[in-house]
């Protein structure tokens, strides 16, 4: 019964709990490249000029022989935006995909989707000097609060009822102008 009138009140005032609002937390952007030397370091020039910020060398974890790779070899570059910053990326990252994702790459509070040539990007034109790379954008959305898992002192968890729902991360997407297939 509380419950309904909670509901009643919330829609007379015409105000929302700002605690319940979906907000952008980070788009990471990650390249593969699969092998290390020149064509990985024109990968590192390239999103850095790309992003405006540097970005952090993955490395990998084990020898597979059959794709000459070593253990400990920088394979790949990945890179975090938050903010303003990443707001921006992401709505020109949407644009190569036609403002459409697919519902199977969407889930509880993060969505994912991969762009395979990065002069598809707006404003970015190509050089045969540098090449072409494809990259993977991931997003994470989260609400205020979230902060209490991730502190050091004082840790807690965070409510089911607080996390981010698949409905309502497709929510935020359409509000961009996304359409979900």
């Amino acid at each position: 019964m509380q419950a309904v009138e909670v509901e009643e009140r919330k829609e007379a005032d015409g105000e929302e709990n700002p605690m319940r609002e979906v907000l952008l937390d980070k788009v990471v952007i990650n390249m593969g490249i699969g092998e290390s030397g020149e064509r990985h370091q024109r990968a590192y020039k390239m999103l850095e000029e790309l992003i405006g910020q540097k970005p952090a060398v993955t490395y990998s974890k084990m020898t597979i022989k059959n794709f000459g790779i070593r253990k400990g070899e920088a394979i790949g570059i990945k890179v975090t935006l938050r903010g303003e910053k990443a707001l921006n990326f992401l709505k020109d990252a949407l644009t190569v995909k036609e403002m459409r994702l697919s519902r199977k790459s969407i889930g509880d509070g993060y969505f994912s989707f991969g762009i395979a040539e990065h002069i598809d990007l707006p404003g970015v034109e190509y050089d045969p000097d540098i090449g072409i790379f494809g990259m993977d954008v991931c997003v994470s959305l989260k609400r205020r609060g979230y902060r209490v898992a991730r502190r050091r002192r004082r840790k807690g968890k965070i409510a089911t009822s607080h996390r981010v729902t698949k409905e309502e991360t497709i929510k935020w997407l359409e509000s961009l102008g996304v359409i979900v297939e």
